[in-house]
């Protein structure tokens, strides 16, 4: 299986990485639009196939997936030359600029039968995996209540400065992916009310974010996100659980310590493996970069839908403009709206 990676910067190496750890799967070519980050990436991994031009790229051909690694205003024009060139897709998050783009994209691969993954990795780390097998599981019975936390003040500004002059940042950046973690654990949302806050100075965008979540299921969730908390030990880059069901509770606490309660109680240490190419504390983050992508190959190989397919994704990304609406109305928000 041949593939092709759009966009070498920050995160791609990780990419990068987990696609050489894939058995059958080869980049065979890279692209970026700057020169000397287009030659490292190309030296370190071994690609002669080197492009400065996405469209150049397309049509000279010769690979079956494209893996979309750029930021979010490319990516619709990325995900229509995918389409064009009748290729399978997985494209980073934030998935578009906006639902009607998300919407058209999801459109431009249906019409072709291929496949479109999102690259929402947070709920394919091993520990957050662990406690949504083991809700999936009955281990805690009917859930009724969830909370699904990241609070760190770790500097992700240093590795993304980017990250720091848009006009969204927490939300759009960091918490689709926790808003995505309780849509895999408790199903679709009907309502939400977020509220948001911006503690550092130095950016443009929201730092803080708290958003209640009243589920299709019953279930009622709190998805709280901070980039402004101080606190030590730093638990950067853990997702914290905590889940009230009718037949017990489970914890995922900092540690990766899973703990689940019902007529008996039972702990897991669910810390994630340090790959040979990563480094802590980015190896929880680094390793579901490689479960993800062996889901997309494996989903390829069989014909079925990824767990995070396009189509799926829409509902992750309504979630986050319906939290940017109900902060900028001070209302809450019924999914129905989007």
């Amino acid at each position: 299986m041949r593939g092709a990676l759009i966009g070498c910067g920050f995160f791609a190496r990780n990419q990068l990485h987990a696609w050489r750890d894939i058995d059958g799967v080869e980049i065979v070519a890279i692209c970026d639009q700057d020169e000397a980050r287009l030659t490292e990436a190309g030296e370190l991994f071994g690609i002669a196939r080197r492009h400065a031009d996405a469209a150049e790229m397309f049509a000279e051909g010769g690979f079956d997936f494209v893996d979309i690694a750029t930021t979010v205003g490319s990516h619709r024009p990325l995900v229509e030359m995918a389409a064009a060139a009748q290729v399978d897709v997985i494209c980073q998050k934030p998935f578009a600029l906006n639902m009607g783009d998300a919407r058209a994209m999801v459109e431009a691969i249906a019409a072709t039968g291929k496949t479109l993954m999102v690259h929402e990795n947070f709920r394919w780390q091993s520990a957050v995996r662990a406690a949504i097998d083991a809700i999936r599981g009955g281990a805690i019975g009917d859930p009724f209540f969830g909370r699904v936390s990241f609070r760190s003040g770790y500097d992700v500004f240093s590795g993304q400065p980017y990250l720091a002059e848009g006009t969204r940042f927490i939300i759009e950046d960091l918490g689709i992916h926790i808003l995505d973690i309780s849509r895999a654990l408790f199903g679709d949302v009907d309502r939400i009310s977020a509220t948001t806050r911006r503690i550092n100075p130095a950016i443009k965008g929201e730092d803080v974010a708290t958003m209640l979540l009243s589920h299709g299921s019953g279930v009622t969730s709190v998805v709280d996100c901070s980039y402004a908390t101080q606190r030590r030990p730093e638990t950067f880059p853990e997702t914290l659980l905590e889940i009230d069901g009718t037949g017990g509770t489970l914890r995922l606490d900092a540690g990766y310590r899973l703990t689940v309660q019902g007529a008996t109680e039972a702990v897991r240490d669910v810390a994630p493996p340090v790959l040979p190419w990563a480094e802590q504390p980015w190896h929880n983050i680094q390793e579901s970069v490689l479960l993800i992508q062996k889901h997309f190959v494996d989903c390829l190989r069989s014909g079925a839908a990824p767990e995070t397919s396009g189509q799926d994704n829409l509902r992750t990304f309504a979630l986050v403009e319906a939290a940017y609406l109900s902060a900028a109305e001070r209302r809450s928000v019924a999914l129905s709206e989007l």
